[in-house]
């Protein structure tokens, strides 16, 4: 009988905790559009595949507890052909706060004439300064051709949670 309610009270303990943890996670979005600045490559050896480094600014819409964003830069490594991008890089938004999250995501595009037309992508947060240290997100991305050929727009869903469980 004592075990019974010793386990009864550590299921409801548990089921308190993962209520409180699940509780402090908050959806949100993040769009935008990215501008590539730099782009360097080289071929990788077989015809039409290269190998390159990029990087750019983006305009950013995203609002984390209450700090909104005022932009975004981005660096990034791909492997592309002419047909397909496949990449990975560190994504930084920029709050009014002057505060910052920096992302980290992999993502393919589809492209043609070297511009985006289509792609998925998932990010992560790996760190941040001022409110947003320890700030935690994961979330999925969809990407679209942008105003011009070395452009793209894109469109993020996910879930953040400040460091704590309290609001940044």
């Amino acid at each position: 009988m004592r075990l019974t309610i010793i386990a009864i009270a550590c299921g409801f303990a548990l089921s308190a905790l993962a209520f409180t943890a699940s509780a402090a996670q908050t959806s949100y979005t993040l769009s935008g559009t990215c501008k590539t600045g730099i782009m360097k490559s080289i071929p990788a050896g077989d015809p039409g595949h290269t190998f390159a480094v990029q990087s750019g600014k983006c305009t950013d819409k995203e609002k984390v507890g209450t700090e909104t964003s005022t932009g975004g830069q981005y660096a990034e490594h791909d492997d592309m052909t002419a047909t397909q991008s496949k990449g990975a890089g560190i994504y930084t938004v920029t709050f009014s706060s002057g505060d910052k999250i920096f992302y980290q995501y992999n993502l393919t595009l589809v492209m043609k004439n070297n511009a985006v037309q289509s792609g998925t992508g998932t990010f992560t947060a790996v760190g941040g300064t001022g409110k947003m240290k320890g700030v935690t997100a994961k979330g999925t991305c969809t990407f679209s051709a942008g105003p011009t050929s070395m452009s793209n727009n894109y469109s993020c869903t996910g879930n953040w949670e400040a460091a704590g469980a309290t609001s940044p």
